[in-house]
C-alpha cells in the first residue's frame, strides 16, 4: 500500500492523530494543575524562593534523568507504547504531589512527577513526528499546541478550585482521573504508525547527548524552554509578588500565557510556510522579548497578564520548529535525535524555574526575568539553525 494511500483527508477523522492530541493535551493539563498551584505549596510550607527553587530543581532532575532512558526505549518499545505507559504513571504522579507531608517529601514527589513528565513529553513527540511523516502534514505545531491548551486547562482549573476553596489534594485528584480518563480513551487501542524495534535489532546508545548541529538546535531550545518553564512556575508567584495579586488573580497568569501560545501554535503551520523558520523564529523572540519587558515593568495586574500573554505569542512556534529539525536529522534516529534535544530543551524549561528562584533570592522577583529576556535575544541570533537541510 502506498503512502499517499494511508493519509487521511481528514486529521480530525485519523484516530492515531487524535490518540497524539489526546497525549499533549493530558502531558500539559496536569503540568498546567500544578504550575497554577504552586503558590499553595510555597505557602503550605512557608518556603523561601531559594528553597522552592531547590524544590523545583528536583523536579527538573527526574526529568533530565528521564530524557535519554525514553529516547532509547522508544526506539525499543515504539513511541506510541512508552507514551501510553507514561501517561498511565504521570496521573498518579500528579496527586503524590499533593499529599507530600514535608518538603523533603515533596522534593521526592517533584523528582516522580518530572520523570513521568519527561519520559511522556519524548515519547509523543516521537510518535508526533511519526504520524506527520505518515499523514505528509505538517501539524507538529498543532500538537504542541494541544500541549498548551491542556496547560491552560490546567491552570484554569486552579483558579477555579482556589476561587471553591479546593485543597491541592481534591483537585489534583479531579484533574488526573478525568483528564486521564478521557485522553488515555483516545490512546489505547489505536493503530499505530509505526512499530518497535525487534528484540534482536541494532539498539542505540542508552544516553543521546546532541552534537554538531543538533547541538546547537538544543541550545535554541534550551534558551526558549527556560522561559517556558520559568512562565509556568513563577508566572503566579510574579504576579503576586510584583503587583500585589490575590491567589486567584495569580493563577491567570500561566492561563494567559498558554492561550496565546495555543492560539498562535494553532496558525504556527501557516507561518513556517509563508515566511520559513529563520524569520518566524527571529520575529517570534523579539516578540518574546517585548512580552517579558512589558511584564517585568508592569505595576498593575492587567498589565503584567498582557506581557504573559504576549510572551505566550513568541515562545509558541519555537518548540515544534526543534522537535521537527531533530526527528529528521539524517546522521540520528528520531528517539534519541529527539531526547538528546530535550536534554537541552526541556531540561532548560525544568531547570529554568530554580535558576530564577536562586536569582530572585540575590536581586528580586522582577530582575530575575531580565535573564529570560537576554536569552530570547541569544535564540534570534541561532535562528538560522533550525533550517532545515533536505
Amino acid at each position: 500500500m502506498s503512502d499517499a494511500a494511508t493519509r487521511p483527508t481528514s486529521l480530525w477523522a485519523d484516530a492515531e492523530w487524535r490518540a497524539v492530541v489526546a497525549a499533549f493535551a493530558l502531558n500539559g493539563m496536569l503540568f498546567g494543575a500544578w504550575a497554577a498551584r504552586v503558590p499553595a505549596f510555597k505557602e503550605r510550607f512557608d518556603l523561601e524562593p531559594g528553597t522552592l527553587g531547590l524544590l523545583l530543581l528536583a523536579l527538573a532532575a527526574g526529568a533530565i534523568a528521564s530524557f535519554p532512558l525514553a529516547g532509547a526505549l522508544s526506539e525499543r518499545w515504539g513511541a506510541p507504547k512508552l507514551t501510553t505507559l507514561c501517561a498511565w504513571a504521570y496521573a498518579p504522579a500528579l496527586i503524590l504531589l499533593a499529599f507530600a507531608p514535608a518538603p523533603l517529601a515533596l522534593a521526592v514527589a517533584l523528582f516522580l512527577f518530572g520523570a513521568m513528565h519527561g519520559a511522556m513529553d519524548v515519547a509523543m513527540n516521537g510518535w508526533g513526528a511519526q504520524v506527520e511523516k505518515r499523514t505528509a502534514r505538517s501539524t507538529m505545531s498543532v500538537f504542541h499546541a494541544m500541549f498548551s491548551l491542556g496547560a491552560g486547562l490546567g491552570a484554569a482549573s486552579g483558579f477555579v478550585a482556589v476561587r471553591m476553596g479546593l485543597a491541592p489534594e481534591l483537585h489534583f485528584t479531579a484533574v488526573a482521573f478525568v483528564g486521564g480518563a478521557i485522553a488515555l480513551s483516545a490512546m489505547i487501542s489505536v493503530k499505530r504508525s509505526e512499530k518497535p524495534l525487534p528484540a534482536d535489532g541494532t539498539s542505540n546508545p542508552l544516553v543521546a547527548l546532541p552534537s554538531g548541529a543538533l547541538f546547537l538546535v538544543g541550545i535554541i531550545a534550551f534558551a526558549i524552554s527556560m522561559g517556558e518553564g520559568a512562565m509556568a512556575d513563577w508566572s503566579a508567584v510574579f504576579l503576586r509578588v510584583a503587583a500585589n495579586a490575590t491567589e486567584a488573580q495569580a493563577a491567570l497568569g500561566y492561563a494567559a500565557f498558554s492561550a496565546t501560545m495555543v492560539l498562535t501554535r494553532l496558525g504556527g503551520g501557516m507561518l513556517v510556510e509563508r515566511f520559513g523558520p529563520v524569520v518566524t523564529v527571529r520575529a517570534s523572540a523579539a516578540t518574546a522579548f517585548i512580552g517579558l519587558t512589558t511584564a517585568i515593568v508592569g505595576q498593575e495586574v492587567p498589565a503584567i497578564l498582557f506581557g504573559f500573554a504576549l510572551t505566550g505569542v513568541g515562545y509558541a512556534v519555537v518548540m515544534p520548529l526543534v522537535f521537527s529539525r531533530a526527528a529528521r536529522d539524517p546522521d540520528v534516529p528520531t528517539g534519541p535525535a529527539i531526547a538528546s534535544v530535550a536534554t537541552l530543551g526541556y531540561g532548560g524549561m525544568l531547570l529554568g524555574p530554580p535558576v530564577i528562584g536562586f536569582i530572585a533570592q540575590l536581586t528580586g522577583m522582577r530582575l530575575s526575568f531580565i535573564a529570560l529576556a537576554g536569552l530570547a535575544i541569544l535564540a534570534a541570533f541561532l535562528a538560522p539553525k533550525l533550517k532545515v537541510e533536505d
